[in-house]
């Protein structure tokens, strides 16, 4: 076990294939303390400090934290793995000496660390252990198709912001044990999912129906259910639909399966985005990833706000126009409506929701309620029941 902080230092500053986890905060904590192995007290305690508080973010284990952060690490060696491209035998030696180094670092107590600093007083400590670092980065290699690399590693669920994709840190948690009612419509989504994550034939999904009944929630649910099978979902905007090929770009090489997912759905028949989604659906000079499938939702059965000018003046060729903007949900290799539901299917789901959340009411008071409920307000959805549920669960706490 090497001891002199310096040699470290310099270790850590040699590093090729990993030198990215280089500018994560712990490790830019760390390489600051190496750096005052010999400076002031004050700034030893400061820096030592600053890379301990790093650990406890996450773990109070430095073992754990540094492994963590290796095979999350997005680098040439990974990708290279990823797209099935072969390895040269410098970049195979590199990456298994780095891993060998990280490996005793992951060692390094805070004992040998606090060792030079000249302080009787409280310092902070943390565990370690012994890691096999080579042999959990092989397995990973072996695991990229189901936990992937980089951001998508440590996601679940990103948006597209100024052009990057981008994670979203606290997601809906919503699981498909969460939703009541609409079994077929979200099996025909479930099974498509499954072709994907199966490597078999997927096609393009719009989930179209009234508000509330559940499209951009089953959506979301399947992501939650089969994240640990690889499955990710990217959420874009109608705005962003120009940046669609740039998406695919980025994320067709990839081992996991993505969702590029629209949510709420519509254009104008001048829309500019109107032409970037149909031109993706049909296979521009990008052909869509096998590793892709677009799931779109929409409260309108044609995606497309028509006007009476569409149908009846301006358009010496109406007849083409409104085929067109009709065409584009045909082009959607898979469609499923989802209907508001009728009374007695609308008071089984607020049955359901009530089990769900405790709530405890007269049968037959609660179908009158919810009923009522309903009526008041936007109508019979599974929106809907669970306001009225969440409105009875808090009356039960006054």
């Amino acid at each position: 076990m090497e001891t002199n902080l310096t040699q470290w230092n310099y270790g850590l500053r040699s590093l090729v294939v990993f030198r990215r986890i280089l500018e994560k905060p712990v490790m830019q904590a760390l390489l600051s303390f190496l750096e005052a192995e010999s400076a002031d007290t004050p700034t030893q305690i400061r820096r030592y400090a600053e890379f301990v508080g790093c650990i406890y973010e996450t773990t109070d284990n430095w073992s754990e934290c540094l492994l963590a952060i290796v095979l999350e690490n997005e680098n040439a060696y990974i990708v290279r793995h990823a797209e099935g491209k072969p390895i040269d035998a410098y970049l195979e030696e590199c990456v298994w000496q780095e891993l060998s180094l990280l490996e005793r670092l992951s060692l390094l107590s805070a004992e040998q660390l606090t060792a030079g600093i000249a302080y009787d007083g409280f310092l902070p400590r943390y565990a370690v252990r012994e890691v096999d670092f080579r042999g959990a980065y092989a397995s990973r290699i072996q695991q990229l198709s189901r936990c992937g690399y980089g951001i998508f590693s440590q996601y679940t669920m990103f948006l597209l912001r100024n052009g990057e994709i981008v994670p979203v840190r606290c997601p809906d948690e919503i699981r498909l044990e969460d939703l009541i009612g609409y079994e077929r419509e979200r099996g025909e989504v479930i099974a498509n999912t499954e072709a994907l994550l199966d490597g078999m034939p997927a096609q393009n999904a719009l989930l179209v129906g009234d508000a509330g009944t559940g499209k951009s929630s089953t959506v979301k649910a399947i992501v939650n259910a089969y994240s640990g099978r690889g499955l990710r979902l990217i959420e874009i905007t109608k705005e962003q639909l120009r940046e669609l090929p740039q998406v695919m770009d980025a994320i067709s090489k990839n081992p996991l399966k993505f969702i590029l997912f629209i949510d709420d759905l519509s254009f104008s028949s001048d829309d500019d985005c109107f032409g970037a989604l149909k031109a993706t659906l049909e296979g521009s000079v990008s052909a869509r990833a096998d590793n892709v499938v677009i799931y779109a939702t929409s409260n309108r059965r044609h995606l497309i706000r028509e006007q009476f000018s569409d149908r009846e003046g301006d358009d010496v060729h109406r007849n083409d126009t409104i085929q067109q903007l009709i065409s584009l949900s045909a082009r959607f290799g898979l469609k499923v409506t989802f209907s508001k539901p009728d009374k007695k299917s609308y008071l089984h789901i607020v049955s359901e929701l009530a089990k769900q959340e405790d709530v405890e009411c007269d049968e037959a008071s609660l179908a009158q309620r919810a009923e009522a409920f309903a009526l008041a307000g936007s109508g019979r959805s599974p929106r809907t029941a669970k306001q009225f549920v969440q409105t009875l669960k808090m009356e039960g706490k006054e």
